[in-house]
């Protein structure tokens, strides 16, 4: 699904056409309507005191942040395909971990960019520790990663599967 290496992102085609979909509307029908609000809120007087003018403005300028972070995503990325169900831990898949090699305390996670998100599944990007220190091992490996605190925790990889949500 997405792998950032030197801001490079790799997408799958569904992925990379459903966020140039969001690109489109945000840049045509979503900017018209947020034009529309602040038109019809301004025609209401003063400003200063405009609750509707300032959200509708605040909205305006989320909306063009969502624009930047999509048009630069879209321009660094790479399609290719969704990651092979190999056993090898890469961005696209869902891991299973046990913390310390104790198999009772496990984690199961989407290695995948913020682009991915899910409420169904947390998710860690493949430059987080967690996920840098898990990329390229195979299940059945141990790997290591540096905590925040500057210690270095050990994790076992169970499984690692293509991500179907």
């Amino acid at each position: 699904m997405t792998q950032t290496s030197e801001n490079v992102t790799w997408l799958t085609q569904e992925a990379y056409n459903k966020l140039k979909d969001e690109l489109a509307y945000l840049t045509g029908p979503a900017r018209l309507e947020i034009a529309a609000k602040i038109a019809a809120a301004r025609e209401e007087g003063d400003l200063r005191e405009n609750g509707g003018y300032h959200a509708a403005k605040e909205e305006q300028g989320k909306q063009e942040l969502r624009v930047r972070q999509l048009t630069q995503l879209l321009e660094n990325a790479k399609v290719g395909e969704a990651p092979a169900a190999d056993g090898v831990v890469a961005p696209g898949m869902v891991v299973t971990i046990a913390f310390d090699g104790d198999e009772d305390d496990t984690l199961d996670f989407l290695l995948a960019s913020r682009e991915y998100a899910s409420a169904d599944i947390e998710t860690y990007s493949p430059q987080s520790p967690l996920g840098s220190g898990v990329i390229g091992h195979k299940v059945g490996d141990d790997a290591q990663y540096e905590l925040p605190n500057g210690k270095i925790a050990s994790v076992k990889i169970l499984e690692a599967k293509p991500y179907s949500g």
